[in-house]
């Protein structure tokens, strides 16, 4: 038997949606002079220990949460000073877009460059001081439903769990959180949010979910070289074919710049790899010129959800809602998610609210919230965006590009139609013998470097001898079938060395280093034959992403 806590409302993740849903509830609480319990639960060791985001941000939200955030010290030091687009033609041409031909809702001004780990830590400690307990190191790994099927809460992860799965010396059973209300705030492709589409058929009427896998490092630069304020986007080379994507650098304070790559998931060449794109693309002079003489601090790569308002799942079921990039509140037009997972979580503390203090039959299911969301600026802003992946997808950069500023600057997002993307991720891969290979330039140490260090500075650590969490439906699949047909591509599409196939005398083996994932969910999405279920390890585990 576990043991059991009760509260009013359980969050799950420390994100910038579940942590504002959090604060909002309590506030309304205290304006109501009401009592509430609500608690949060964080796998990641630390909250921000898993976040990473490019991230520049719009404030929107955060006004709207904390008016005076600004007194309070949130970390939000760097406002954006100059807008930059590139199409990068090959390794070393590129040309610089006008920002009259740059879609609107890709010009930053009065935005802000940040840690979006560090604006996470800040709006934890608001959340405590309004009253919410906040655990970090817990993983939520379980489900857990009232008897008519209802959501009752969640239960974290047993600690101590051999890999053979039997209970260790250091054994701690894991901990059952009751609420009226569970929010799920994972974050892309939350393993219990996934369940929970499935479960309660969520995405029924829903486009194909899409997604990306973006990746960041974190550098430091000489002071002559060092812009604050300086915004960098960009795309075309080095992503070539139906591969697209874009990448980004950013200039914040104390002599920092990031920089990054982000790669659509629906690409067809297994041969591609992921983190070899990012690493070559480093050496474009565009960017190039930014990080020479530079130190790299940290590195991380994370999915993102990105198939916007055509494939948001209905997010209410009895007993909770999902939230954030839990369930796809991305705004791709903008490449900008902070804003909008703050504001579905805020929405969702108002309807939870709103039914704790009219309904004793709780748990129900949150009819209001999509009346609330219905009637939002989220609403019209991701409505307005619809088109936008779906365009590129269709058409291309250029023409997808083109399509999109006529639909974003002559239309503000209006235009009388809506383009839609029906194609799962997954299901685009095409078999190695008919695609091309691609050969990578061997990493210089300087700009570009290998897995294993990238690895080795996302500080990412788990407990050896635990299960594996990376579970495969068809132990045999990945040899017998990926590796036939595909050159095995999870070898590629993993950004951290947690997939090999091994040479043996009686022949190859699909090797697991469970060890070096660092939780992009990658795997999970991207595996042609979806026999990968990513699910959380002991709590804690995983990357401890400083600054990112």
């Amino acid at each position: 038997m576990r043991e059991s806590m009760e509260f009013d409302v359980v969050v799950v993740g420390a994100g910038p949606a579940g942590l504002s849903a959090a604060c909002r509830l309590m506030q309304q609480a205290q304006d109501k002079d009401r009592e509430l319990s609500v608690c949060v639960v964080e796998k990641g060791s630390e909250v921000g220990a898993h976040i990473l985001s490019g991230a520049v941000i719009e404030s929107r939200a955060l006004d709207e949460l904390f008016p005076d955030w600004q007194a309070r010290g949130a970390p939000l030091n760097t406002a954006v000073t100059q807008d930059e687009v590139y199409l990068l033609s090959d390794a070393q041409q590129g040309r610089q877009l006008p920002n009259a031909l740059v879609p609107k809702t890709m010009h930053n001004q009065g935005n802000y460059i940040v840690s979006l780990g560090n604006l996470c830590r800040w709006l934890a400690e608001q959340a405590e001081q309004l009253g919410v307990e906040v655990f970090p190191g817990f993983a939520a790994a379980e489900v857990l439903y009232h008897d008519d099927g209802s959501v009752k809460g969640i239960a974290t992860g047993d600690m101590g769990i051999t890999a053979e799965g039997k209970q260790g010396p250091n054994y701690m059973a894991g901990m059952e959180l009751h609420a009226k209300y569970t929010l799920f705030a994972e974050g892309c492709r939350g393993h219990l949010g996934k369940q929970l589409i499935s479960r309660f058929e969520l995405d029924t009427d829903a486009d194909a979910q899409h997604y990306a896998i973006g990746f960041k490092e974190l550098w430091q630069v000489p002071a002559e070289q060092h812009q604050p304020g300086l915004v960098v986007h960009g795309t075309g080379w080095p992503l070539a074919g139906d591969s697209s994507g874009g990448f980004f650098l950013y200039h914040l304070e104390n002599h920092e710049v990031v920089v990054g790559l982000i790669i659509d998931l629906n690409y067809t060449n297994p041969w591609l790899s992921t983190f070899d794109e990012f690493q070559r693309l480093k050496h474009h002079p565009v960017l190039a010129k930014h990080l020479a003489g530079g130190n790299r601090l940290s590195y991380g790569a994370r999915a993102i959800t990105k198939g916007g308002f055509n494939a948001l799942p209905k997010m209410t079921f009895p007993g909770g809602l999902l939230i954030g990039c839990n369930a796809g509140t991305l705004n791709f037009s903008k490449i900008k998610g902070t804003h909008t997972a703050m504001k579905s979580g805020m929405l969702a503390a108002e309807s939870v609210f709103e039914a704790l203090t009219t309904d004793t039959d709780a748990p129900r299911e949150l009819s209001s919230y999509a009346d609330k969301f219905a009637q939002s600026w989220l609403y019209d802003e991701l409505f307005r965006s619809r088109n936008f992946g779906p365009a590129l997808h269709k058409f291309g950069p250029i023409l997808g590009g083109a399509f999109n500023f006529v639909d974003q600057n002559l239309f503000a997002g209006k235009l009388p139609f809506t383009l839609h993307d029906t194609d799962a991720d997954h299901s685009r891969m095409l078999p190695a013998d008919q695609t091309t290979p691609i050969e990578y330039p061997k990493p210089d140490g300087e700009l570009s470097f290998d897995k294993l260090s990238s690895v080795f500075i996302s500080n990412t650590n788990h407990e050896e001898n635990q299960p594996c969490h990376l579970q495969l439906t068809d132990p045999a699949l990945p040899v017998g079938d990926n590796l036939k047909r595909f050159q095995e591509p999870a070898q590629r599409y993993c950004p951290a060395g947690v997939y090999e196939i091994i040479e043996e005398t009686d022949g190859p083996r699909f090797q697991i280093n469970a060890q070096n994932c660092i939780h992009c969910k990658t795997c999970d999405i991207k595996d042609p034959a979806q026999n990968i279920t990513w699910v959380v390890p002991e709590g804690g585990g995983g990357p401890n992403y400083p600054n990112m």
